[in-house]
This record gives structure tokens, C-alpha cells and sequence, in this order.
């Protein structure tokens, strides 16, 4: 579960950074900002219930 939480992220991440560099592509940078944020909190939640 942690690995696809962490994929996840660098996905995200990715996503982010291609997102700012690619003029145009704003919208996908504040897209994978608010998946990354969603999938950290995820993966924080998950964990401290265990």
C-alpha cells in the first residue's frame, strides 16, 4: 500500500512540474497539486489508523 501511495506522489509530482514548465498546461499543474495533496493526506490517514 505505501508503494502505490508513493508512486502516486511522484506521479502527481510529475504531472505538477509538466503542468508549470508547458505554458498552457496550468490547468493540469493545479490538478496534479490537488492529487498530490489528497493522496499524501490519504496515505497519512491510512497509516496512522494501523
Amino acid at each position: 500500500m505505501v508503494a502505490i501511495v508513493i508512486i502516486l506522489l511522484v506521479l502527481w509530482a510529475v504531472l505538477a512540474f509538466v503542468g508549470f514548465a508547458v505554458k498552457g498546461l496550468l490547468w493540469l499543474a493545479i490538478i496534479a497539486l490537488v492529487l498530490f495533496v489528497v493522496t499524501a493526506i490519504i496515505g497519512v490517514l491510512r497509516r496512522a489508523g494501523r
